[in-house]
C-alpha cells in the first residue's frame, strides 16, 4: 500500500513537471513570435506624430458614439462647440485612465519577470512591452496637452487602492485584469482610428496604440490562460473576486466628472444623464464582450464579482 502510494505521489510530480514543462515551451514560442513581431512593427510616437500640426476646425476629439452622453436628451440639446469640447475633454479622460492602469501593469510585469531569466524571450518581450507602455503612457499624455486639456486621472481614492491592487496581484488575476483595461480601449480606438470625424492626432494616437497593444493582448490573454488552469477552487474565487473589483473601477473611471463643466454643462444633470443613457452602456458592453468570454471560458467569471460585473455595464 505504501508503494503503490508513493507510486502515484512519483507519477502525479513527473505529470506535473511535463506539464510545467510544455507550459514553458508554449510561453518561450509566442513571446519569440511577439519579439519578432515588435521588431517588424513598433512606432516612436516622438517622430511618428505631427506634434506641431494644428488641429482641424469642426472634428471631435473620439468617435461621438463613444461619449458618455450621445444619445440622451441632453446630448440632442447640446451645441455642436459642446459636444466637439466635450468628446475632446472625454478624450483625454480615458487616456488618463489608460495611463494610471499602464503605470500598474509596468509594476506588475516588473515583479512578474523579476524572479526570471532575462535571456528568456518571454522575460525579453515582457521588458518590450513595459518599453512600448512607457512610449504610451507619455503619448496619451501629450495628446491631452496638445488639445489644451486637463491632466484627468481617476479620484484619489482609486488610486491609492490601485497601489493594493499591483501590491497583491499576480498570475491569472494580474493579466486577467490587464485586459479589462487593454481590450475596452483597444475597442473604442479601433473606432476612432477609422473615423473621418475625428482629429488626426486622436486617429493616430490610436493607430500607434492599437497596433502595438495587439501583440499585449496577446502575452495577457496566454498568461492568463496558463496560469489560470493551474489555479485551486478557492483561487479561482479569489481571482474573480478582485478582478470584479478591477474592472469596475477601470470602467467607470473611464469619464471623470469634470469634464462636464468644461463642456459648459450642468455636472449633477450631466451624471444623471450618464448613468441612465443605454446607448454608452451597450457600448461598453460591446468594448468588454471579448474579455468576458475569454474569462468565462477560463472560469474566471462568476460569483459575487457579477453583480459589480453588471453595475460596470459589461454584463
Amino acid at each position: 500500500m505504501t508503494l503503490t502510494r508513493t507510486n502515484r505521489a512519483r507519477d502525479t510530480h513527473a505529470a506535473a513537471a511535463t506539464s510545467d514543462n510544455t507550459h514553458d515551451a508554449e510561453r518561450q514560442e509566442t513571446a519569440q513570435r511577439l519579439l519578432e513581431s515588435s521588431a517588424r512593427l513598433s512606432y516612436d510616437p516622438a517622430l511618428e506624430i505631427d506634434w506641431d500640426a494644428p488641429m482641424l476646425e469642426g472634428r471631435y476629439g473620439m468617435t461621438p458614439e463613444w461619449c458618455s452622453l450621445y444619445g440622451t436628451d441632453l446630448w440632442e440639446r447640446m451645441t455642436e462647440e459642446q459636444r466637439i469640447t466635450l468628446t475632446n475633454h472625454e478624450a483625454a479622460s480615458i487616456a488618463g485612465t489608460g495611463i494610471w492602469f499602464e503605470m500598474i501593469l509596468m509594476q506588475m510585469l516588473v515583479r512578474d519577470l523579476y524572479r526570471r531569466d532575462p535571456s528568456t524571450p518571454y522575460v525579453q518581450f515582457g521588458l518590450t512591452e513595459i518599453a512600448d507602455e512607457c512610449r504610451h503612457s507619455v503619448m496619451f499624455a501629450r495628446s491631452a496637452q496638445r488639445f489644451g486639456v486637463p491632466s484627468y486621472r481617476p479620484k484619489r481614492w482609486i488610486r491609492e487602492g490601485g497601489r493594493i491592487f499591483k501590491a497583491v496581484a499576480n498570475g491569472a488575476l494580474a493579466y486577467g485584469g490587464t485586459l479589462f483595461a487593454e481590450e475596452i480601449l483597444d475597442m473604442m480606438q479601433r473606432d476612432f482610428m477609422r473615423d473621418e470625424r475625428v482629429q488626426p492626432l486622436t486617429r493616430t494616437v490610436s493607430h500607434i496604440h492599437v497596433v502595438e497593444e495587439s501583440r499585449h493582448i496577446r502575452y495577457a490573454r496566454e498568461e492568463t490562460r496558463r496560469r489560470a488552469g493551474r489555479a485551486t477552487r478557492l483561487e479561482r474565487a479569489w481571482i474573480r473576486l478582485h478582478l470584479g473589483v478591477s474592472a469596475y473601477f477601470v470602467v467607470t473611471s473611464l469619464v471623470n466628472d469634470r469634464v462636464y463643466a468644461a463642456a459648459g454643462l450642468d455636472v449633477a444633470e450631466a451624471k444623471a444623464a450618464a448613468r441612465e443613457n443605454t446607448h454608452y452602456q451597450d457600448r461598453l458592453r460591446l468594448g468588454t464582450r471579448r474579455t468576458i468570454e475569454f474569462l468565462d471560458e477560463v472560469g474566471l467569471v462568476g460569483g459575487p464579482s457579477t453583480l459589480l460585473l453588471r453595475k460596470a455595464h459589461v454584463l
